[in-house]
């Protein structure tokens, strides 16, 4: 049956609730000096090998593969990347994983400080990361058009899309586009995508058949989430994710 929406015109006694709650389960609302410094070093000084790590280890110069990032909308931690090409016996997915360890300093205190946090957490009305933003919105995010740190997999796939082989290694790379996921699947639905995200719904339906093959189950469950809207209220919102998630 239809339902009223529940207005309240003063939103204060949700944000003080929301600061309560953050102050009971002990979540911190900044950074310590000492982690705003370390990352501002990082981000300026660039990426290197974390330490403990051969320096004979080569970086692999990989901006010839044409990856984009799928995410929310507006998001600026991007620590993802996707490419696909066929092959003669079937697919080679290539996946992409920002290096943000060759930010950080083994025990340093921006280490220390995220193991302690452990993920980045969301309030409705405010996101608690778990890098600083310079490195996880900046110097270490996949964002279009930068050169990149990344921890590149090479996966091949036969035709029914069973995994071959899969290879490893510290890579630069560049993303072409960030796209958000209406954007993603629209291009995918409308025969618009270029063959690489073309291939993600074709590489994802053979994984999906071997997912069902093997026994295996997927709910696909609404997302709940309070949403700070930008006339100041608050709304509660469902989500059912797009295939091309």
């Amino acid at each position: 049956m239809p339902t009223l929406p529940i207005r309240c015109p003063d939103q204060s006694p949700f944000i003080d609730g929301f600061s309560i709650i953050r102050s009971e389960l002990e979540i911190p609302d900044t950074f310590s000096e000492a982690v705003l410094l370390e990352a501002a070093e990082s981000a300026a000084n660039g990426p290197a090998l974390p330490v403990g790590v051969p320096q004979t280890v080569s970086i692999t110069d990989r901006r010839d593969i044409e990856f984009v990032t799928v995410d929310p909308p507006g998001s600026q931690d991007l620590d993802q990347a996707y490419a696909a090409e066929p092959t003669a016996n079937g697919f080679r997915v290539f996946y992409a994983i920002a290096d943000v360890a060759a930010f950080v300093t083994p025990d340093g205190p921006i280490s220390t400080t995220s193991l302690e946090r452990a993920v980045t957490l969301y309030s409705p009305d405010i996101r608690t990361p778990l890098h600083p933003v310079e490195l996880s919105e900046g110097a270490a995010s996949l964002l279009a058009g930068q050169d990149r740190a990344a921890l590149l997999w090479t996966i091949d796939l036969d035709s029914e899309g069973r995994l071959g082989t899969a290879h490893l290694e510290r890579a630069t790379v560049r993303s072409r586009e960030q796209l958000d996921y209406k954007t993603a699947q629209t291009r995918v639905d409308d025969g618009s995508a270029r063959e690489s995200l073309a291939l993600l719904k074709t590489i994802g339906e053979l994984r999906e058949d071997l997912e069902a093959e093997r026994g295996a189950v997927s709910l696909s469950l609404p997302a709940q989430e309070v949403v700070h809207q930008p006339d100041g209220s608050f709304e509660l919102e469902y989500d059912i994710s797009r295939p091309v998630e």
